[in-house]
Parts: structure tokens; sequence; C-alpha cells
């Protein structure tokens, strides 16, 4: 007899939207190759992709951007509106004009992006691919998964977090007293991947024009990305926001991205701080990673070390924020429900490490509470 079907255990269904029926064909095999996510349907454009979405059950969906009829952007929105249990992730070409329509996407509330093969990829190329698709789907369509399955027993909150390891909702006064002292912040250090944009925008466009400490960033993204990603939270944050320059000094009120391609860490140099740029090999498979970034940043600041992990998939920024919780300094991290992916901030806080799980919404009266800035 066959086991029960839970959404736990069902097959993450997929549509496949792009114009060209050679990357529809070639996404699909990507996709059918795997036990646990299946192909529900193709479409050629954004219009048939909503007839599709009417008639057949979805998990997630890859949309392309240029496409007759209706392009991916027209598309998403419409999606997401009418179908709010369904995630996107974006098809997109690493190029200057591609990562702005990609970044506009995610500001819609696209989940991801993965990048897209040429019509005539030959079959290398493809396979370079496959992991990165199977493993943003398979995140993606997981967490949503898990999110139905929360509230349809009721069990979502957005005042609690699961608590396997960590620590549950604390009000943000409440962090001021650190478990290792009252060491007040002099940095503030973010981590963020899958969903992140949209995180750190919320976050930090809830901190004043006037906050104090610097901000370092370590976001998951390719190089053309990243310039473009400092450019739109000085513009929704209004305070400075630059892409990283190697031996460029630390300064108060300033916000810096890690860029595409490097590690982003903090040496000091006769007592002040400035920021190194290495090649160094990735780490948890990424480069930039949270990992090196955290631990530099303890080892300077110690226990005035404030960290924040945001959404994302893997468990890049875990063994830093080990680092910086021994050295005394706080862990803050988003939880599950409000997460698009509870990958990076559930191994913080199943490792124990999380000085606080808290609600998206609620991470900047976090921070601002633990730096005594008035809320």
């Amino acid at each position: 007899m066959r086991g029960l079907v839970t959404s736990s255990t069902a097959p993450i269904r997929v549509l496949i939207v792009d114009d060209s029926a050679v990357i529809r064909g070639a996404l699909g095999r990507i996709i059918d190759a795997e036990r646990d996510m299946t192909v529900a349907t193709t479409a050629p454009n954004g219009r048939l992709a909503l007839d599709a979405l009417k008639h057949t059950k979805v998990d997630v969906v890859l949309l392309d951007v240029e496409m007759p009829e209706m392009d991916g952007i027209t598309a998403l929105p419409r999606i997401l509106s009418g179908y709010p249990d369904t995630r996107v992730i974006m098809a997109s070409s690493i190029t200057q004009s591609g990562a702005e329509v990609t970044l506009q996407a995610l500001a819609l509330g696209a989940a991801d992006y993965i990048t897209k093969p040429a019509a005539r990829s030959g079959s290398s190329t493809l396979a370079a691919m496959q992991a990165e698709i199977v493993a943003k789907v398979r995140a993606i369509g997981r967490a949503a998964h898990g999110r139905s399955a929360r509230l349809g027993t009721g069990a979502a909150s957005k005042n609690t977090a699961g608590t396997a390891g960590g620590t549950a909702y604390t009000p943000p006064s409440a962090l001021l007293a650190s478990k290792h002292g009252n060491a007040a912040p002099r940095v503030l250090t973010i981590a963020s991947s899958t969903g992140g944009p949209n995180a750190l925008a919320e976050v930090l466009s809830g901190l004043p024009s006037d906050f104090p400490l610097p901000v370092l960033i370590t976001q998951h993204m390719p190089a053309v990305f990243t310039g473009l990603l400092a450019q739109r939270l000085e513009r929704d944050c209004g305070r400075p926001c630059t892409e990283a320059v190697d031996g460029e000094p630390i300064l108060a009120n300033h916000t810096y991205v890690a860029p595409g391609g490097f590690h982003m860490i903090v040496r000091t140099e006769e007592a002040k701080p400035y920021i190194q740029l290495t090649v160094t090999e990735p780490e948890n498979y990424c480069r930039p990673s949270a990992d090196p970034m955290f631990r530099s940043v303890s080892s300077i600041y110690g226990a005035s070390t404030l960290a924040v992990v945001l959404t994302g998939m893997g468990d890049d920024g875990m063994r830093g924020a080990r680092a910086i919780h021994e050295r005394g300094g706080r862990v803050l991290v988003q939880d599950e429900a409000t997460s698009v992916v509870w990958g990076m901030p559930g191994a913080v806080a199943n490792a124990g490490l999380a000085s606080a799980i808290l609600p998206l919404s609620a991470i900047a009266e976090a921070i601002q509470a633990s730096c005594g800035v008035p809320v």
C-alpha cells in the first residue's frame, strides 16, 4: 500500500515559462531528473502561464523575463497576487541589463533567480547550471510546502518561530542585556541570501538616517548584481551605501556591500579598521561568504559585534556566528515564518547561537534597542 502523500513528501510541482522551446526542454529535463520534483506544465509566455495556473497546482514557477505577448515582469505581480502560495524564480542573464531587471523582479516579490542558459548552450554549460537550479527549486519549493502546512494547521505566527536549539521571540528591549555582557555594539554585520534583497531593504529602511554604526553586508550575488544592490539600498534607506572597495576605511553611518566574487573581511592599521577584499577559496560554495566576514569582524570588534542573519539557503554564516558568540557578541536571526528559506538563519538558531529569533518586521527595532538608539 502506498504511503500517505503529505506536503512534505509530495513532489515540488514546477511551471516553466520561456518562449524558447529549447530552454523549456533543457530546464524540464533538469527538473524531471530529480525524484522530489516534477514539471507540472510549461508555457511560452506570461499570459499562457496565468491560464495554466488556473487549472494546474504549481509550487514554483521558473519565469523568463523577455517573452512575447506578456513578459515576466508583467506576469510576476499577477502570479503572486493570484496565487500567493506559489513561489517565482526568475531566469536571468548575467549582464548589466539582466541584473537590473532581475533586481526589479526581486523587489516585486520574486523569491530568487537562476542563471539562464543561452538557447544554444551545450551540454557542459547546462550541466554546470544544474546544481544551482535544482538547489534553488528544492529549497524554495520545500519552504513553500512547509509554509502551506503550517498555515493549514494554524501553526504559523508572526511573533514566534521554530525554536529547536534556538530562542523564541524576544521583545527587542530585552536584547540590551547580552548573556555575555553589555558591550555597546560598534559595528553591524549582516548575512543574507535567498530572499535577501527585500529583507535587507526592510531592515535597513527601518533604521534612522543617522544610524551611527557602520554596516557590513554579505549577500550572495554575482559581481554585476552587488553594485546595483548597493545603489538600491542607498536609495531605499537614505544613508550612504556602496559596493566595498579594497583598502577603504570603515566609516560610521556608512553601509558596505561585499562585491560579487570577493570575500569582504576587516583588517586594522594603526587601530583603524579598513576593508580587505580577497579571492581566497569559496566557503560554503560562496564568494562572497558570510563566514569569513563574521570571523574577521569578531576578531576586531569582539563583544561589540552585532550580527544579523537573514533569509537564505544553506548554512553560510553559522560558523562565523559561532566566533561572534564565543567573543561575546550578539547574533539576531530572522524567524522561519518570515523567511523565504530558513536555511542560514535556521542553522544559527539550531546551533544555539542566536541571541533572538525575530520576525523580519521586528529586526530593525531590535538593532536599535541593542545599540541604545531611540526607537
